[in-house]
Protein backbone atom coordinates (compact mmCIF):
# COMPACT_ATOMS: atom_id res chain seq x y z
CA UNK A 1 0.00 0.00 0.00
CA UNK A 2 2.23 2.21 0.77
CA UNK A 3 4.54 1.85 -2.50
CA UNK A 4 1.27 2.69 -4.64
CA UNK A 5 1.03 5.90 -2.11
CA UNK A 6 4.99 6.79 -3.64
CA UNK A 7 3.99 5.70 -7.01
CA UNK A 8 1.49 8.31 -6.93
CA UNK A 9 3.26 10.71 -5.40
CA UNK A 10 6.01 10.12 -8.17
CA UNK A 11 3.84 9.93 -11.74
CA UNK A 12 1.83 13.60 -9.72
CA UNK A 13 5.28 15.20 -9.80
CA UNK A 14 6.91 14.00 -13.04
CA UNK A 15 2.86 15.28 -14.42
CA UNK A 16 3.97 18.72 -13.68
CA UNK A 17 7.47 18.51 -13.79
CA UNK A 18 8.46 22.45 -14.60
CA UNK A 19 7.04 23.65 -11.40
CA UNK A 20 7.86 20.81 -8.97
CA UNK A 21 11.62 21.47 -10.11
CA UNK A 22 11.28 25.01 -9.38
CA UNK A 23 9.50 24.25 -5.86
CA UNK A 24 12.30 22.35 -5.16
CA UNK A 25 14.99 24.74 -6.20
CA UNK A 26 13.70 26.98 -3.33
CA UNK A 27 14.79 23.51 -0.90
CA UNK A 28 18.27 23.19 -2.76
CA UNK A 29 19.09 26.68 -2.54
CA UNK A 30 18.52 26.32 1.56
CA UNK A 31 20.11 22.40 2.36
CA UNK A 32 23.04 23.64 -0.14
CA UNK A 33 23.61 27.21 1.77
CA UNK A 34 23.18 25.27 5.56
CA UNK A 35 25.42 22.05 4.57
CA UNK A 36 28.52 24.36 3.11
CA UNK A 37 28.59 27.13 5.79
CA UNK A 38 28.15 24.88 8.51
CA UNK A 39 30.70 22.82 7.64
CA UNK A 40 33.04 25.17 6.72
CA UNK A 41 31.99 27.36 10.08
CA UNK A 42 33.01 23.89 12.21
CA UNK A 43 36.29 23.04 10.11
CA UNK A 44 37.30 26.74 11.04
CA UNK A 45 36.80 26.15 14.35
CA UNK A 46 37.85 22.78 14.69
CA UNK A 47 41.43 24.10 12.74
CA UNK A 48 41.30 26.81 15.63
CA UNK A 49 41.08 24.54 18.42
CA UNK A 50 43.34 21.85 17.23
CA UNK A 51 46.18 25.06 17.05
CA UNK A 52 44.94 25.60 20.63
CA UNK A 53 45.87 22.58 21.82
CA UNK A 54 49.23 22.07 20.45
CA UNK A 55 50.06 24.68 23.50
CA UNK A 56 50.58 23.45 26.40
CA UNK A 57 48.48 24.16 29.49
CA UNK A 58 50.93 25.52 31.06
CA UNK A 59 51.46 28.25 28.92
CA UNK A 60 49.51 32.07 30.03
CA UNK A 61 49.38 34.76 27.43
CA UNK A 62 49.66 38.54 28.21
CA UNK A 63 48.11 41.14 26.17
CA UNK A 64 48.28 44.55 26.71
CA UNK A 65 44.04 45.83 26.07
CA UNK A 66 41.08 44.51 26.38
CA UNK A 67 40.25 40.29 25.45
CA UNK A 68 37.46 41.33 23.39
CA UNK A 69 39.36 43.67 21.38
CA UNK A 70 43.01 42.18 20.78
CA UNK A 71 42.60 43.21 16.79
CA UNK A 72 42.63 46.76 18.22
CA UNK A 73 45.27 46.44 20.73
CA UNK A 74 47.78 45.01 17.91
CA UNK A 75 46.56 47.55 14.97
CA UNK A 76 46.91 50.10 17.64
CA UNK A 77 50.55 49.29 18.25
CA UNK A 78 49.90 48.99 22.36
CA UNK A 79 52.76 46.88 23.87
CA UNK A 80 53.67 45.51 27.49
CA UNK A 81 56.66 47.25 28.29
CA UNK A 82 59.94 46.31 30.55
CA UNK A 83 58.50 46.61 33.61
CA UNK A 84 55.52 45.45 33.01
CA UNK A 85 57.66 41.97 31.96
CA UNK A 86 59.05 42.40 35.29
CA UNK A 87 56.09 42.12 36.97
CA UNK A 88 54.86 39.15 35.12
CA UNK A 89 58.13 37.38 35.87
CA UNK A 90 57.73 37.92 39.79
CA UNK A 91 54.43 36.29 39.86
CA UNK A 92 54.85 32.96 42.57
CA UNK A 93 54.99 30.07 40.37
CA UNK A 94 55.97 32.04 36.98
CA UNK A 95 58.97 29.69 35.42
CA UNK A 96 59.54 32.19 32.60
CA UNK A 97 58.79 35.25 30.60
CA UNK A 98 58.82 35.32 26.96
CA UNK A 99 58.27 38.83 25.55
CA UNK A 100 56.96 38.17 21.79
CA UNK A 101 57.71 40.98 20.03
CA UNK A 102 57.95 41.81 16.16
CA UNK A 103 58.36 44.31 13.39
CA UNK A 104 58.82 44.73 9.65
CA UNK A 105 61.79 44.99 7.85
CA UNK A 106 62.41 44.61 3.81
CA UNK A 107 64.31 41.88 3.25
CA UNK A 108 66.01 41.21 0.41
CA UNK A 109 67.29 38.00 -1.24
CA UNK A 110 68.69 37.69 -5.00
CA UNK A 111 67.11 40.52 -6.82
CA UNK A 112 63.72 40.43 -5.26
CA UNK A 113 62.69 42.98 -2.28
CA UNK A 114 60.13 42.41 -0.06
CA UNK A 115 58.78 43.97 3.38
CA UNK A 116 58.68 40.82 5.82
CA UNK A 117 57.72 40.96 9.49
CA UNK A 118 60.78 39.42 11.52
CA UNK A 119 60.30 37.90 14.98
CA UNK A 120 62.55 37.86 17.76
CA UNK A 121 63.40 34.94 19.46
CA UNK A 122 66.86 33.63 21.80
CA UNK A 123 67.85 30.42 20.11
CA UNK A 124 69.90 29.57 23.45
CA UNK A 125 66.83 30.13 26.06
CA UNK A 126 63.65 29.65 24.23
CA UNK A 127 63.69 27.36 21.50
CA UNK A 128 63.00 24.16 23.19
CA UNK A 129 59.92 26.11 24.49
CA UNK A 130 58.75 26.85 20.75
CA UNK A 131 59.52 22.93 19.81
CA UNK A 132 58.11 21.18 22.63
CA UNK A 133 55.01 24.03 23.41
CA UNK A 134 54.58 24.95 20.31
CA UNK A 135 54.96 22.59 18.11
CA UNK A 136 57.63 24.35 15.92
CA UNK A 137 59.82 21.52 13.71
CA UNK A 138 62.35 21.90 10.52
CA UNK A 139 61.07 21.21 6.72
CA UNK A 140 64.84 21.65 6.19
CA UNK A 141 67.88 22.90 7.79
CA UNK A 142 69.27 23.28 11.07
CA UNK A 143 68.30 25.90 13.98
CA UNK A 144 70.59 28.97 14.09
CA UNK A 145 73.64 28.94 16.35
CA UNK A 146 72.93 32.09 19.59
CA UNK A 147 74.43 35.14 18.03
CA UNK A 148 75.00 34.39 14.83
CA UNK A 149 73.36 36.13 11.70
CA UNK A 150 71.54 33.04 10.89
CA UNK A 151 68.05 33.20 9.87
CA UNK A 152 65.10 30.69 9.98
CA UNK A 153 62.34 31.32 7.73
CA UNK A 154 58.64 30.29 7.39
CA UNK A 155 57.25 28.04 4.78
CA UNK A 156 55.56 30.46 2.74
CA UNK A 157 58.73 32.96 2.49
CA UNK A 158 60.94 29.88 0.88
CA UNK A 159 57.88 28.42 -1.36
CA UNK A 160 55.85 32.05 -2.27
CA UNK A 161 57.65 34.86 -1.31
CA UNK A 162 61.28 33.65 -2.40
CA UNK A 163 60.43 30.51 -4.21
CA UNK A 164 64.31 29.75 -5.10
CA UNK A 165 65.20 30.26 -1.60
CA UNK A 166 67.79 27.64 -0.37
CA UNK A 167 68.97 26.43 2.68
CA UNK A 168 72.98 28.06 2.87
CA UNK A 169 71.99 30.92 0.54
CA UNK A 170 72.63 34.71 2.05
CA UNK A 171 69.55 37.21 2.52
CA UNK A 172 69.98 40.78 3.28
CA UNK A 173 68.09 42.72 5.69
CA UNK A 174 68.80 46.16 6.90
CA UNK A 175 71.75 46.34 5.40
CA UNK A 176 73.49 42.92 6.90
CA UNK A 177 73.73 39.53 4.74
CA UNK A 178 72.36 36.88 7.27
CA UNK A 179 72.89 33.18 6.23
CA UNK A 180 69.20 31.04 5.47
CA UNK A 181 69.97 27.60 8.08
CA UNK A 182 66.46 26.47 8.37
CA UNK A 183 62.97 26.81 6.75
CA UNK A 184 59.85 25.83 9.29
CA UNK A 185 56.93 23.49 8.50
CA UNK A 186 53.64 25.21 8.49
CA UNK A 187 52.81 26.85 11.59
CA UNK A 188 48.91 26.79 10.71
CA UNK A 189 48.57 30.37 9.67
CA UNK A 190 49.28 32.48 6.85
CA UNK A 191 50.77 35.20 8.23
CA UNK A 192 53.23 33.32 10.57
CA UNK A 193 54.15 31.39 7.67
CA UNK A 194 55.29 34.38 5.94
CA UNK A 195 57.57 35.54 8.64
CA UNK A 196 61.44 35.14 9.72
CA UNK A 197 63.29 34.76 12.76
CA UNK A 198 66.29 36.16 14.09
CA UNK A 199 68.12 36.07 17.07
CA UNK A 200 66.70 38.27 19.99
CA UNK A 201 70.09 40.27 20.29
CA UNK A 202 71.04 40.54 16.55
CA UNK A 203 66.90 41.72 16.16
CA UNK A 204 67.38 44.86 18.88
CA UNK A 205 70.63 46.01 16.82
CA UNK A 206 69.26 45.88 13.35
CA UNK A 207 65.09 47.30 13.99
CA UNK A 208 66.44 49.42 17.11
CA UNK A 209 63.25 48.22 19.30
CA UNK A 210 65.00 47.40 22.20
CA UNK A 211 62.53 47.46 24.93
CA UNK A 212 58.26 46.42 24.83
CA UNK A 213 57.00 43.82 23.52
CA UNK A 214 53.46 42.78 21.62
CA UNK A 215 52.77 40.42 23.97
CA UNK A 216 54.29 38.03 26.76
CA UNK A 217 54.16 34.18 26.22
CA UNK A 218 54.24 32.66 30.15
CA UNK A 219 55.41 29.12 31.31
CA UNK A 220 53.61 28.25 34.54
CA UNK A 221 56.15 26.27 36.90
CA UNK A 222 55.17 22.45 37.86
CA UNK A 223 51.87 21.92 40.57
CA UNK A 224 50.60 25.42 39.62
CA UNK A 225 47.26 25.32 38.43
CA UNK A 226 47.05 27.95 35.30
CA UNK A 227 44.05 29.43 36.73
CA UNK A 228 45.39 30.36 39.91
CA UNK A 229 48.56 31.94 38.17
CA UNK A 230 47.03 33.78 35.96
CA UNK A 231 44.79 35.66 38.54
CA UNK A 232 47.65 36.23 40.47
CA UNK A 233 49.35 38.08 37.33
CA UNK A 234 46.75 40.02 37.22
CA UNK A 235 46.84 40.95 40.33
CA UNK A 236 50.45 41.91 39.80
CA UNK A 237 49.89 44.28 37.04
CA UNK A 238 47.12 45.89 38.69
CA UNK A 239 49.20 47.08 41.37
CA UNK A 240 52.11 47.86 38.80
CA UNK A 241 49.68 49.83 36.63
CA UNK A 242 48.05 52.03 39.78
CA UNK A 243 51.87 52.42 41.12
CA UNK A 244 53.35 53.24 37.32
CA UNK A 245 50.57 54.67 34.69
CA UNK A 246 47.54 55.20 37.44
CA UNK A 247 45.91 52.74 35.91
CA UNK A 248 44.33 48.53 36.99
CA UNK A 249 44.22 45.37 35.18
CA UNK A 250 41.81 46.34 32.67
CA UNK A 251 44.48 47.65 30.74
CA UNK A 252 45.84 43.83 29.76
CA UNK A 253 44.01 40.69 29.19
CA UNK A 254 45.63 37.30 31.10
CA UNK A 255 44.81 34.29 28.99
CA UNK A 256 45.11 30.25 29.46
CA UNK A 257 44.85 28.43 26.88
CA UNK A 258 41.46 26.77 28.35
CA UNK A 259 39.80 30.23 28.54
CA UNK A 260 41.20 30.67 25.03
CA UNK A 261 39.75 27.98 23.86
CA UNK A 262 36.15 28.68 25.67
CA UNK A 263 36.46 32.18 23.62
CA UNK A 264 36.92 30.83 20.14
CA UNK A 265 34.38 28.24 20.99
CA UNK A 266 31.76 30.54 22.10
CA UNK A 267 32.24 32.69 19.38
CA UNK A 268 32.45 30.30 16.13
CA UNK A 269 29.03 29.00 18.31
CA UNK A 270 27.54 32.66 17.20
CA UNK A 271 28.45 32.80 13.76
CA UNK A 272 27.19 29.12 13.70
CA UNK A 273 23.95 30.00 14.88
CA UNK A 274 23.82 33.25 12.86
CA UNK A 275 24.93 31.06 9.77
CA UNK A 276 21.76 28.42 10.18
CA UNK A 277 19.59 31.96 10.95
CA UNK A 278 20.65 33.49 7.62
CA UNK A 279 19.95 30.34 5.65
CA UNK A 280 16.79 29.42 7.18
CA UNK A 281 15.03 32.17 5.52
CA UNK A 282 16.09 30.42 2.23
CA UNK A 283 14.65 27.62 4.00
CA UNK A 284 11.25 29.37 4.51
CA UNK A 285 10.85 30.21 1.08
CA UNK A 286 11.84 26.73 -0.31
CA UNK A 287 8.71 25.76 2.44
CA UNK A 288 6.57 28.33 1.06
CA UNK A 289 6.94 27.45 -2.43
CA UNK A 290 6.33 23.97 -1.95
CA UNK A 291 3.16 24.67 0.02
CA UNK A 292 1.78 27.06 -2.65
CA UNK A 293 2.74 23.98 -5.48
CA UNK A 294 0.80 21.27 -3.01
CA UNK A 295 -2.22 23.80 -2.87
CA UNK A 296 -2.23 24.30 -6.56
CA UNK A 297 -1.79 20.76 -6.97
CA UNK A 298 -5.09 19.99 -4.92
CA UNK A 299 -6.99 22.50 -6.61
CA UNK A 300 -6.40 20.43 -10.11
CA UNK A 301 -7.29 17.52 -9.05
CA UNK A 302 -10.58 17.79 -7.10
CA UNK A 303 -12.29 15.68 -9.11
CA UNK A 304 -9.46 13.00 -9.32
CA UNK A 305 -9.91 13.09 -5.56
CA UNK A 306 -13.77 12.88 -5.58
CA UNK A 307 -13.18 9.59 -8.16
CA UNK A 308 -11.06 8.20 -5.04
CA UNK A 309 -12.88 9.08 -2.39
CA UNK A 310 -16.22 7.63 -4.17
CA UNK A 311 -14.14 4.15 -4.88
CA UNK A 312 -13.67 3.61 -1.10
CA UNK A 313 -10.23 5.88 -0.45
CA UNK A 314 -10.31 7.00 2.75
CA UNK A 315 -9.01 10.61 4.17
CA UNK A 316 -6.01 9.56 5.57
CA UNK A 317 -5.24 7.68 2.10
CA UNK A 318 -5.78 11.43 0.23
CA UNK A 319 -4.02 13.04 3.26
CA UNK A 320 -0.49 10.58 2.86
CA UNK A 321 -0.52 10.63 -0.54
CA UNK A 322 -0.06 14.57 -0.46
CA UNK A 323 2.30 14.35 2.73
CA UNK A 324 4.24 11.76 0.64
CA UNK A 325 4.26 14.00 -2.98
CA UNK A 326 5.37 17.53 -0.15
CA UNK A 327 8.43 15.08 1.46
CA UNK A 328 9.41 13.57 -1.53
CA UNK A 329 9.79 17.02 -3.33
CA UNK A 330 11.86 18.03 0.08
CA UNK A 331 13.51 15.16 0.16
CA UNK A 332 15.02 15.52 -3.74
CA UNK A 333 15.96 19.35 -2.57
CA UNK A 334 17.53 18.04 0.31
CA UNK A 335 19.53 16.00 -1.86
CA UNK A 336 20.65 18.72 -4.34
CA UNK A 337 21.29 21.03 -1.64
CA UNK A 338 23.41 18.43 0.46
CA UNK A 339 25.72 17.71 -3.06
CA UNK A 340 25.80 21.29 -3.83
CA UNK A 341 26.93 21.95 0.07
CA UNK A 342 29.47 19.30 0.05
CA UNK A 343 31.27 20.49 -3.58
CA UNK A 344 31.39 24.23 -2.26
CA UNK A 345 32.82 22.81 1.24
CA UNK A 346 35.28 20.76 -0.52
CA UNK A 347 36.60 23.61 -3.29
CA UNK A 348 37.08 25.81 -0.54
CA UNK A 349 38.89 23.23 1.31
CA UNK A 350 41.24 23.09 -1.91
CA UNK A 351 41.58 26.49 -2.46
CA UNK A 352 42.89 26.81 1.10
CA UNK A 353 45.20 24.55 0.66
CA UNK A 354 46.65 26.50 -2.43
CA UNK A 355 46.25 29.54 -0.88
CA UNK A 356 47.02 29.09 2.83
CA UNK A 357 45.92 32.48 4.27
CA UNK A 358 45.31 30.07 6.90
CA UNK A 359 44.92 25.67 6.92
CA UNK A 360 41.37 25.02 6.86
CA UNK A 361 39.66 21.14 6.58
CA UNK A 362 35.60 21.39 5.93
CA UNK A 363 34.17 19.24 8.32
CA UNK A 364 31.76 16.97 6.44
CA UNK A 365 30.38 14.46 8.62
CA UNK A 366 27.50 11.21 8.45
CA UNK A 367 25.27 13.27 10.65
CA UNK A 368 25.52 16.60 9.15
CA UNK A 369 24.34 14.64 5.86
CA UNK A 370 21.24 12.74 7.59
CA UNK A 371 20.47 15.58 9.13
CA UNK A 372 20.11 17.86 5.57
CA UNK A 373 18.31 15.13 4.81
CA UNK A 374 15.96 14.32 7.42
CA UNK A 375 15.34 17.81 7.48
CA UNK A 376 14.32 18.45 4.12
CA UNK A 377 12.13 15.80 4.03
CA UNK A 378 10.59 16.73 6.83
CA UNK A 379 10.13 20.43 6.41
CA UNK A 380 8.44 18.89 2.50
CA UNK A 381 5.96 16.82 4.73
CA UNK A 382 5.23 19.49 7.26
CA UNK A 383 5.24 22.20 4.29
CA UNK A 384 2.43 19.81 2.39
CA UNK A 385 0.53 19.35 5.94
CA UNK A 386 -2.11 22.19 5.09
CA UNK A 387 -2.89 21.18 1.67
CA UNK A 388 -3.38 17.18 2.65
CA UNK A 389 -5.73 18.10 5.33
CA UNK A 390 -7.72 20.43 2.58
CA UNK A 391 -7.71 17.46 -0.20
CA UNK A 392 -8.91 14.95 2.86
CA UNK A 393 -11.64 16.76 3.85
CA UNK A 394 -13.22 17.01 0.35
CA UNK A 395 -16.51 15.78 0.15
CA UNK A 396 -17.05 13.10 -2.49
CA UNK A 397 -19.88 14.97 -4.03
CA UNK A 398 -18.78 18.25 -4.14
CA UNK A 399 -15.53 16.96 -5.47
CA UNK A 400 -17.36 15.18 -8.64
CA UNK A 401 -19.45 17.95 -9.41
CA UNK A 402 -16.04 20.21 -9.49
CA UNK A 403 -15.12 21.99 -12.89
Amino acid sequence: MFRDYINIAVRNIRSRSLRSWLTILGIVIGVFLIISLISLSEGIKSSVLKELRMMGNNLIMVFPGQSNDLMATFMGGMELNDEDVKAIRETKGVDSVIPMVWKSEMVRYGEKKKVIFLYAISWRRDLDLFKSQLGWSLEKGHWPAPRKREIVVGSLVAKDIFPDMKIGSEANIAGRKFKVVGILNSLGSKQDDSMVGIDSDIFRDITGKRKGAQFALVVIKPGFAPAKVAEQIKSNLKQHSKRIRGKDSSSFSVLTSDKVSGIVGNIMSLIQTLIFSLASIAIVVGAIGIMNTMYTSVQERIREIGVMKAIGARNSTISNIFLIESGIMGLIGGIGGVILGIGLAKIVEIFFQIHPIFYLKASITPSLIIFGLLFSFLLGCLSGLLPARRAARLKPVDALRYE
